[in-house]
């Protein structure tokens, strides 16, 4: 299966923007993939860094908008099914998102909550435009700092 990451990761970085598009779109949707190697390793091979961040950002909030559309069809039984989404967890989420809506999209980048976060925002039928903007910005401001944390700009102490 690591032969397969890697040649998979290999091919999305022979195919510079349009690949590492591909790659934060199947990343920001129910798909697990990390587009951020892709990321890395365009910007190593001498890629215009903000060029690469708004392909990354744009693929990554095509895939959370796949996510929230999920959630607006209202399938629970397929999101349980075949994405492993217990309803449980996007019942909770709502509960969690109540009042404050589609500004809530912002925060679909966080690892293990994103996609739920987005579900649980299409199952509320939050306003779609609001939804993605601030999906947008939540998901640039990640990659604008971790290729800022890249590049030694900043650093984090744990």
């Amino acid at each position: 299966m690591d032969a397969f990451i890697d040649s998979l990761l290999q091919i999305l970085t022979d195919w510079g923007l349009p690949g590492l598009f591909l790659s934060a779109l199947l990343a920001g949707s129910i798909i697990p993939f990390s587009s951020e190697i892709v990321l890395v390793a365009l910007v190593k091979l001498g890629l215009d860094p903000i060029a690469c961040v708004l392909a990354a950002t744009l693929g990554n909030t095509v895939g959370g908008m796949t996510c929230y559309w999920m959630g607006h069809l209202g399938k629970i039984d397929w999101l349980e099914r075949y994405f492993k989404i217990e309803k449980s967890k996007v019942d909770k989420m709502q509960d969690r998102l109540k009042g404050k809506g589609a500004l809530m999209g912002f925060f679909a980048f966080l690892p293990f909550i994103g996609e739920i976060i987005a579900v649980a925002l299409g199952f509320m039928r939050s306003n779609v435009w609001f939804t993605s903007l601030s999906m947008f910005i939540g998901k640039l401001i990640r990659y604008i700092v971790m290729l800022l944390a890249l590049e030694g700009i900043i650093s984090f102490v744990i």
